[in-house]
């Protein structure tokens, strides 16, 4: 990777650098300007999807431009688990070893700002950025994620993604076999009890209101001696990002160690809309098995079109990342 000063000393750019606010690393060949490049893909989003994406295609000896503003959703957790060889390891830690392996290859370059546009051309796509720059690509591949609309309970945000989590398998393993709650109701609430229950014994359900469970799932949360709470959560009493209690509108307390949500998940980029592309009743970008959006040239890959997990998003990339290629070559030959 070349520093900034670097790369405009290389390449003859007659700009300060503070009129510069994007990082731009690898360019190649030398002496072409990023903005007047034709990139074989642009690849919006830099976590995990967009950089397995990357480096599929920087192998492919593609021209690649990765964007990426630097706000993955799990920046608050931790530690990542699930992930083979990196189990326990901090997510900006396994982001940054990537995006260094990535920017091995010469052909690939980083641009460290905000995509706020896309509009398709005769020919490609135009991305343009929250600093005021252009860029021109044949493919597009959305890997921006999603992030999380977090409820108006006062401590719930600095404990989200630490002690208030979504997913058992990412986290569970730490708060096993320890009072843990359930915020949630409805079909979210069962579902969450059902499969909490593997990790923890001691569970509790809070509604945060009127119970809508249906008599079944009352009847069968109950006989798993799990209890259910409907009364408003006034705040939650932590210790930095560590659940230590819930305070409802009773004025009640009870202590936990942790608790699961399911908040609402919005797309990270209204780009995927700017374009056209179809979404599935989640919200997710639809895609097909390669990775493609209803929308031609444009492929979106992980949280923004499939589960949520490093894993899952890894194998995404990949698959967009070759999928992608395939499409250049098959335009070519």
């Amino acid at each position: 990777m070349i520093t900034r000063r670097k790369f405009i000393s290389q390449n003859g750019i007659l700009l300060s650098l503070s009129a510069l606010p994007g990082a731009l690393v690898s360019f190649a060949p030398a002496g072409t300007k990023p903005e007047t490049a034709v990139f074989d893909t642009i690849i919006i989003g830099g976590s995990y999807a967009g950089l397995s994406a990357a480096l599929a295609l920087g192998r492919a000896f593609r021209k690649v431009l990765v964007i990426d503003s630097g706000q993955p959703c799990n920046k608050q957790a931790p530690a990542s688990h699930n992930f083979l060889t990196q189990d326990g390891e901090k997510p900006a830690v396994i982001r940054n070893k990537a995006r260094q392996q990535v920017a091995a290859y010469k052909n690939v370059t980083f641009y460290d700002g905000l995509a706020i546009s896309g509009s398709a051309t005769s020919n490609g796509f135009i991305v343009k950025t929250q600093q005021g720059h252009q860029f021109t690509g044949k493919k597009l591949l959305l890997a921006s994620g999603v992030k999380d609309v977090l409820p108006d309970i006062a401590g719930f945000s600095a404990c989200w993604g630490t002690s208030i989590i979504h997913c058992p398998y990412c986290h569970g393993y730490e708060y096993g076999h320890q009072p843990t709650g359930i915020i949630a109701n409805g079909d979210t609430a069962f579902e969450l009890a059902q499969l909490i229950s593997n990790w923890s014994k001691q569970l509790t359900v809070f509604t945060n209101g009127k119970s809508t469970l249906t008599t079944e799932q009352l009847q069968r949360i109950q006989k798993n001696q799990i209890g259910i709470v409907e009364t408003d959560i006034s705040r939650i009493e932590h210790q930095g990002a560590q659940l230590k209690a819930l305070h409802l509108a009773d004025g009640s307390r009870h202590p936990l160690q942790a608790a699961y949500a399911r908040p609402k998940a919005i797309q990270h980029s209204d780009i995927h809309q700017q374009l056209g592309c179809e979404l599935i009743p989640q919200g997710l970008i639809k895609t097909d098995a390669s990775r493609r959006t209803s929308v031609p040239g444009v492929f979106a890959c992980g949280d923004n079109s499939s589960f949520r997990s490093i894993a899952t998003a890894v194998h995404s990339g990949s698959m967009a990342g070759f999928a992608i290629n395939a499409e250049l070559t098959g335009e070519t030959f």
